[in-house]
This record gives C-alpha cells, sequence and structure tokens, in this order.
C-alpha cells in the first residue's frame, strides 16, 4: 500500500474521507496530462492537481478557465468532469458551514497561486 501524498498547501493531519483520484486534461496540442492526487472532494482534487500542473515541466499549455478536467475517483472508479471555471466558482463561494469554508481556504489559496484570478474570499 502506498503512504498517502502530502502536498504543502493540504491538511496537517490525514484528509477526513481521502479517496484517491485521477485529474486529467488535453491542452492545446491534444496531449492528454494526468496526476493522482488523494482528497476528500471532487473539488479538492481538481484545486490540487491544478497546483501540480502548473509545477510540471514537462506541460506545453496549463489549464485555463473553459479547459475541461477530467476527475476519475479510483476504486470504485468514478468519472467526473468541470471546467476550471465551475472550479474557480467553487473556491470563491462560501462554504456551507464553517468547518467546509476552513477545509476550502488551503485550496483556494493555493489555486491564486496558479489562477490570479481567483478572488480570496471577504472575511466577516
Amino acid at each position: 500500500m502506498r503512504a498517502p501524498v502530502r502536498f504543502l498547501f493540504s491538511y496537517n493531519g490525514n484528509v477526513p474521507n481521502a479517496r484517491a483520484y485521477d485529474v486529467s486534461y488535453c491542452d492545446s496540442d491534444g496531449i492528454t496530462h494526468s496526476v493522482e492526487v488523494v482528497a476528500s472532494s471532487l473539488y479538492e482534487a481538481a484545486a490540487m492537481a491544478l497546483h501540480r500542473f502548473q509545477q510540471a515541466t514537462l506541460a506545453t499549455a496549463e489549464p485555463g478557465p473553459a479547459s475541461r478536467l477530467t476527475v476519475t475517483v479510483k476504486g470504485p472508479a468514478e468519472r467526473h468532469q468541470l471546467t476550471v471555471a465551475r472550479l474557480q466558482a467553487w473556491l470563491e463561494s462560501a462554504g456551507k458551514s464553517p468547518n467546509e469554508q476552513n477545509a476550502k481556504e488551503p485550496f483556494a489559496r493555493a489555486a491564486r497561486e496558479v489562477m490570479p484570478t481567483v478572488k480570496p474570499r471577504p472575511t466577516n
């Protein structure tokens, strides 16, 4: 069994309800890029993957707001697609609870490094 993947912007402890995800996108040259991440939701997996894609040196074009991310949940397999713009909207939205908002913040912070258009959530 593999050790859990940890990211600098992820939780300090174990990710609750963590699952392994494969996240991929097809660049403007028709090349599909894919990474594996461990996250507790589809959107967290997408945010982590964007950060990893930005760090990759082999990608010829980073995903933009209209790029379609394919998110596959590993074992039992599930597949979802969302646009980067939809991920951006989720990152900028309020959480359904204070716990959800606190859990979302590290991913929003990391996404702002990759997508400067992601706006910080105003604090009350």
